[in-house]
């Protein structure tokens, strides 16, 4: 290899690793709202989670042809709530994005598939974590049906499991501590938006 190609080539591989270097300290932004999911803003995820900010996001539940519920186990390093189980996948919707749209772009980013869903119901809550975090979000619940075995993100997901609401509500009231705050709040007040048995 000649001098001047092989100073091209480590050029070159500076400029990409400077590339991959910027791209990832671009911080995600998530979309502020008022309490009737107007839009009034964008902030950096962190910061809106420092603040306590109210933001919109989205909660997606998908079910088997046994109505058992798909549940993630988030992956041990997340920034919070790590190793706690919760539904099929969660996320922030980015600007100018849909429900739906966010649904299934966060179901292949977290769980390896997409399939078709339906917005059920929505709701305000927060929940301070212990590392002074705090989610404040208007969450948009959304549901699906898929019948297949996930090929996860372990990036994002430690492990996942199928399981009947009923055991959920059980394992819930005995075992609190292992579920994601949002998560007990669905299961206790909107039970009957994420039971689609009838569907």
């Amino acid at each position: 290899m000649s001098l001047v190609l092989f100073n091209f080539v480590i050029s070159l591989s500076y400029f990409y690793c400077f590339d991959w270097y910027f791209s990832a300290m671009i911080e995600e932004q998530v979309i502020l709202v008022n309490e009737n999911d107007e839009r009034i803003g964008l902030m950096a995820k962190m910061e809106a989670h420092e603040k306590a900010q109210l933001h919109r996001a989205f909660s997606v539940f998908v079910f088997n042809q046994k109505n058992e519920l798909m549940l993630q186990q988030r992956a041990l390093h997340k920034y919070h709530t790590p190793g706690l189980w919760t539904n099929t996948c969660c996320s922030h919707q980015r600007d100018g994005e849909t429900n739906i749209q966010a649904g299934k772009r966060r179901l292949q980013e977290e769980m390896g598939f997409v399939t078709e869903l339906k917005e059920t119901i929505s709701f305000i809550y927060k929940a301070p974590f212990d590392n002074g975090l705090t989610e404040h979000e208007f969450d948009h619940v959304m549901v699906g049906h898929y019948d297949d075995v996930p090929d996860i993100n372990p990036e994002e997901v430690a492990n996942w499991k199928w399981m009947s609401l009923e055991a959920v509500k059980t394992d819930i009231k005995t075992q609190p501590d292992l579920y994601t705050a949002w998560f007990k709040i669905i299961f206790e007040k909107f039970y009957e938006h994420i039971n689609i048995t009838e569907a």
